[in-house]
């Protein structure tokens, strides 16, 4: 009888590091009980992106990134017996299926099993589905992928998955699967599943929990954050979970950085939508026990929801920014002149567009479209002698905005004195739009490789 579980998320996001990775299969490598060690690798726009891809490329449409994370964990886990689970399979896990079965075969390890959970892709659904799709969009549809949970990797593990790799369950359900299969816990205990979904909910930002994202000097301190460690969970059978870090690196697993990732976006404290359950956390209680390690306790569970969350990714528009410096004496208000000109440069160039101006430093992440918040700077008298204007544009004609580019840039020779270091960049802007799906139109299935 399994009577401790410990699991690791070894990347939060598609391009989080994967040298972190390392340090954590070497230490779950070292633990007894069962092991596990998951990648969180997709987000919203990246698994539209990652359709895209796969549109061109039927052996592409997987996390760019996700054999950087995977290759140099993959023999330590093999080795020791510790499933590695991902979403990163994003929209084609059976092409990453395909490529690691490739690179697996003739080495020691070829004979490993490589589980797909599949369902989640709508796109190209037939018309039953197709009616839950809102009748409005404002675009083109590139992918349509409904937030699973973990039953199919459930299923994987059981049937003897070393690597399940899986489209878009949510996060969570990276450590709910892993956690129902080593106990053996029903689907409808909600309050056990609650507590494998505040497990997956922890470590799914991965370093998040252990320092990252956590920083501010002389505040909240943080050791060593060049280094710092992913995070593992150890679960005992009675429900008893404790946060800690891989040994030997940077960060800290505190109180605060624990309630920090166990509210971190979540809506309703008390009902936390997930595929598997409703998350209680109104309850909940934190304690450090020990030097990087914090309990949690307190949760609950109720029914899962009966529908479920799906996104749409739609094409058809383009983004385009441009940026130049200013600086020394008198650089705001040399910006500031600067902005006024593309103002009515893009008012006489393009009067349908309302352009985005940012003074980065003096105007940007407290900026409006009026430039009210500017003009309290400048009245102010506020001269950082260092200012980087940016503009951007969003719009269906990629032609005009190309226009508005090369005008932005002419402000070397058609704008204040001293201005410098010119970027222009332009790509295609991918939109979501999110709708509800009944949870029975949705299912599930394992593919092996």
């Amino acid at each position: 009888m399994t009577t401790t579980v410990h699991i690791g998320c070894g990347a939060g996001f598609a391009n989080d590091r994967p040298d972190a990775a390392l340090a954590l299969a070497r230490d779950l490598a070292s633990r007894d009980g069962r092991r596990f060690l998951f990648f969180e690798l997709l987000a919203e726009r990246t698994l539209a992106e990652a359709q895209l891809r796969r549109l061109t490329d039927a052996d592409s449409g997987y996390a760019t990134r996700l054999f950087d994370f995977i290759e140099p964990v993959l023999e330590t886990c093999l080795d020791a017996g510790i499933p590695i689970i991902t979403n990163g399979g994003a929209a084609n896990p059976s092409a990453a299926a395909r490529r690691l079965r490739g690179q697996l075969h003739g080495s020691r390890h070829a004979s490993a099993r490589i589980a797909c959970v599949l369902g989640d892709d709508l796109l190209g659904a037939d018309e039953t589905l197709q009616r839950w799709l809102p009748t409005t969009l404002d675009g083109e549809v590139v992918s349509v992928n409904v937030y699973t949970g973990a039953d199919g990797i459930v299923q994987a593990l059981d049937e003897g998955a070393d690597i399940v790799l899986c489209g878009r369950v949510a996060d969570p359900c990276l450590a709910v699967g892993p956690l129902r299969h080593a106990f053996g816990w029903q689907a409808d205990d909600w309050d056990r599943i609650a507590l494998a979904t505040v497990v997956g909910h922890l470590l799914e930002c991965c370093t998040q929990v252990s320092g990252g994202y956590f920083a501010h000097p002389g505040l909240k301190d943080v050791p060593d954050l060049a280094n710092v460690g992913c995070p593992i969970a150890s679960i005992e059978a009675d429900g008893r979970i404790t946060i800690g870090k891989a040994a030997g690196t940077g960060g800290c697993v505190t109180e605060q950085t624990v309630k920090e990732q166990l509210l971190y976006e979540v809506h309703d404290p008390a009902a936390y939508l997930t595929p598997d359950v409703t998350l209680d956390l109104s309850q909940a209680r934190v304690q450090q026990v020990g030097v990087d390690l914090v309990r949690v306790e307190g949760v609950r569970g109720h029914p899962q929801p009966t529908h479920l969350k799906a996104l749409i990714g739609l094409r058809g528009q383009w983004f385009a920014e441009a940026e130049i410096s200013y600086a020394g004496p008198g650089a705001l208000a040399r910006a500031a002149l600067a902005r006024e000109i593309l103002l009515q440069r893009c008012a006489r160039m393009a009067p349908q567009l309302t352009p985005w101006i940012d003074l980065i430093g003096v105007a940007s992440l407290f900026n409006d479209a009026h430039g009210q918040w500017l003009e309290q700077r400048l009245a102010q008298a506020v001269d950082p002698q260092d200012v980087r204007l940016r503009i951007s544009f969003l719009d269906r004609d990629k032609t005009l905005l190309e226009r508005l580019l090369l005008d932005a840039e002419s402000l070397y020779t058609n704008g204040p004195a001293g201005g410098g270091g010119v970027r222009r960049h332009l790509s295609e802007s991918l939109a979501t739009a999110s709708f509800l799906i009944e949870r029975s139109a949705v299912q599930q299935h394992v593919e092996w490789f």
